[in-house]
């Protein structure tokens, strides 16, 4: 991938690679969970696809899926890793470590509040999609008025969805569509908090490695 002209700074979002729940169909959250041997090759197709981009900052969730992926990146740059717990995916409460296919059997009542969308709706024992976007939102604007260049920035894909519909300025959107596993996001910041999507949920890199899980959480 080569680096994206136009911006006075660079984004590259990066979803975190498989992980063990994502190939299991289980519900991860904030269970820190490691990559699977899928989502082991697909982090080092990410870091192959930005080779070419002249990467200064590489920042991450503390999460060990995310963390995985960032080491293979930082180290193609020979960069540090700056983690930042804002980053980490929404605390799924008692959703963590199901099955998806569980979750309407075993809690109905909570699992169509969740499933209706509603930005507010708190999972018991965990967040709501307000609260993600809200924390999303501010590590992001941090990070991007912190640098010049291109940053790449690993974390998950509910945490990004929620929070470039609110750095958009998308009124009456809770999240923007799902972001595959290994998937690059590019955001251009132009300063005063003025933010556009360059290209979102790519994943021609991954496409010689077969097809991935689906789900965020």
């Amino acid at each position: 991938m080569d680096a994206l002209p136009g911006s006075f700074h660079t984004l590259y979002l990066v979803r975190h690679g498989e992980s063990v729940y994502n190939a299991e169909g289980r519900v991860q959250g904030q269970s820190d969970i490691p990559l699977s041997p899928h989502g082991e090759r697909q982090s080092e197709a990410v870091a192959q696809a930005l080779a070419s981009v002249p990467v200064t900052a590489v920042y991450s969730s503390p999460l060990l899926r995310a963390r995985q992926t960032a080491e293979r990146i930082a180290a193609v740059h020979g960069l540090p890793i700056f983690f930042d717990d804002r980053l980490k995916e929404l605390h799924a409460g008692i959703f963590q470590g199901r099955l998806r296919s569980e979750l309407p059997v075993l809690f109905p009542e909570e699992y169509a509040a969740w499933s209706s969308g509603d930005p507010y709706y708190v999972i018991p024992g965990g967040q709501s999609r307000y609260q993600v976007r809200q924390r999303g939102k501010e590590v992001l604007e941090e990070i991007a008025a912190r640098h010049t260049g291109h940053t790449v920035v690993v974390g998950h894909g509910a945490l990004f969805r929620f929070a470039l519909a609110a750095l958009l300025g998308h009124e009456g959107v809770a999240e923007l569509p799902p972001l595959a596993n290994g998937s690059i996001t590019v955001l251009g910041y132009e300063g005063d908090g003025r933010f556009r999507i360059l290209a979102y949920n790519q994943v021609d890199h991954l496409r010689h490695l077969g097809p991935s899980s689906l789900g965020d959480l």
